[in-house]
């Protein structure tokens, strides 16, 4: 059976996708982007991601773009993007649902075979850094109290500039 490939439109900065089989398959079977009415919103990362393993087409007035134009064009609006994306990469190729983030985390997973419209439970709040990058001690605080106050373990991922991710899970912080 050969793989659904998807056409989406650039809208701002997401990926707007109309096919019900395509939603069917990205939203309901492996839960990608979010629902508004009968089209499919994707971020920038979700779509790279499908762009990168053929499932998805994106166009730009028309013009269909290539995935390091998307790439590049996410680049200019997050820098962090290579990082989180390389983050979000890894964790989809683990076979984790994962979710964008809220309350200045960047993801959030779920155990595997999440689906949506579940009450599922966070599993891990995703907080991503370069690997050089020096972490504020106040940063760390704020993201286990947050964490802690929904019942999951903040997840650090952090990326080298090869792409390889490292992941620590910070449970509780203690002055010395």
């Amino acid at each position: 059976m050969q793989e659904l490939v998807a056409d989406g439109i650039l809208q701002e900065d997401k990926i707007i996708v109309e096919s019900k089989e395509a939603i069917d398959e990205f939203y309901h079977g492996v839960w990608y982007g979010e629902l508004e009415g009968k089209k499919l919103r994707l971020d920038l990362i979700e779509a790279c991601l499908l762009m990168e393993r053929g499932r998805l087409k994106v166009s730009d007035n028309g013009k269909e773009l290539k995935i390091n134009d998307l790439i590049e064009m996410a680049s200019d609006l997050d820098q962090r993007f290579i990082p989180r994306y390389a983050v979000y990469k890894d964790l989809r190729e683990r076979g984790l649902p994962v979710r964008m983030g809220f309350k200045g985390s960047d993801f959030r997973v779920y155990e595997r075979g999440a689906k949506p419209g579940k009450s599922e439970t966070v599993k891990w709040v995703v907080f991503i850094d370069y690997e050089d990058y020096s972490c504020e001690m106040d940063k760390l605080g704020k993201a286990i109290e947050m964490c802690e106050n929904i019942r999951a373990e903040a997840l650090w991922g952090i990326a080298d500039d090869d792409g390889d991710v490292t992941y620590y899970i910070i449970k509780t912080m203690k002055e010395l």
